[in-house]
């Protein structure tokens, strides 16, 4: 079995090849459409509303597809010349998925059953890269996570994920495409303007602290995070497509390996606006109005060390780094 590939290596695995990136103009797609442009391949962006272009200087050509995941027809026009997919577009709101569940099953699994039905019939096997979800072990979570551990799904948005993620793995089995799923964390960085208040903390929290607003940490704030920045997962996903023909068929826990504290990750955050405006915002225990659900009592680090092992892919962002990175980008835009 060949070994881990070194970045150079795995990029150059998308050379001259075509790859499609649903929700491109999202979080995790815009940062992965940037990683590729500076790759001589060809990007399908697949997006419901119309997207900035790229730099005329990338090496990468690029096609846009406006349309909605959920439409069967955008899949037919997308996956015959396919080499790769990436399936980052979601609904990725736990609370609004547990407010319409029909809804989301639509946005997160129904996509991927249009998907796997258009290779079917149009023959093709592109690599599919899947966005899923931590899974395991409910609320009183054994840390680390690993892949061992037992899905028990607390919210809709969890069980349609997992639904999704098992579709592809039926798939694979089937010998219809390759395919791999990684379950994420929480991922903080650039780029990220999702206002749901269960998405996206990290970002909101530092945007937060440069207007100079107090941040409010709801209940205990012991509730242990694994928060990986977001080019550390991008990068997950571009080395999983390289090792596809070793990996095929699993799904990986990712993340940094590390936990922090709710608490801790706001300190964190105050300490470092402060040092690049001169502007120290308290952090307070606050109540937060309402109980706290399951998933956000859920204390979770994940163990990626069967994916560091099999692809060779590490994290290169701190979170003190990542965490000054991302007030870099808030405070140029």
């Amino acid at each position: 079995m060949p070994g881990p590939l070194t970045a150079p290596t795995w990029l150059d695995h998308y050379r001259d090849r075509t790859v499609v990136v649903t929700g491109a103009g999202g979080f995790l797609g815009g940062r992965l459409v940037a990683r590729l442009a500076a790759t001589p391949c060809h990007l399908v962006r697949v997006s419901r509303s119309t997207l900035a272009p790229l730099d005329p200087r990338h090496p990468a050509t690029t096609v846009d597809v406006i349309g909605d995941v959920r439409d069967a027809a955008i899949w037919a026009r997308v996956v015959g010349g396919a080499d790769v997919v990436v399936h980052f577009a979601a609904q990725t709101s736990a609370a609004v998925a547990d407010e319409n569940p029909a809804l989301d099953f639509d946005a997160n699994v129904t996509p991927m059953s249009h998907l796997l039905r258009a290779c079917r019939r149009l023959r093709c096997s592109p690599t599919i890269l899947f966005a899923g979800t931590v899974t395991q072990a409910g609320v009183q979570a054994r840390l680390p996570v690993d892949e061992d551990a037992t899905d028990v799904p607390v919210t809709a948005y969890d069980q349609h994920k997992l639904m999704a993620e098992r579709e592809l793995e039926r798939a694979v089995s089937a010998g219809v495409v390759p395919g791999v799923t990684l379950r994420l964390p929480n991922i903080y960085g650039p780029g990220s303007a999702d206002t749901s208040r269960d998405r996206d903390v990290l970002n909101r929290m530092i945007q937060a602290a440069l207007r100079g607003e107090t941040l409010k940490v709801f209940g205990s704030g012991d509730y242990l995070r694994d928060y990986l920045f977001v080019d550390d997962a991008v990068d997950a996903f571009l080395v999983a497509g390289a090792h596809a023909g070793q990996i095929s068929g699993r799904h990986f826990v990712i993340g940094s390996g590390s936990g922090v504290t709710i608490r801790d990750a706001f300190e964190l955050i105050a300490v470092r606006v402060e040092a690049r405006t001169g502007r120290r915002v308290p952090v307070v225990r606050a109540e937060p109005g309402r109980p706290l659900t399951g998933i956000e009592q859920r204390s979770f680090v994940a163990n990626p060390a069967r994916f560091i092992a099999a692809t060779g892919w590490q994290r290169a962002w701190t979170l003190c780094d990542g965490i000054d990175r991302t007030i870099e980008s808030f405070t140029c835009e």
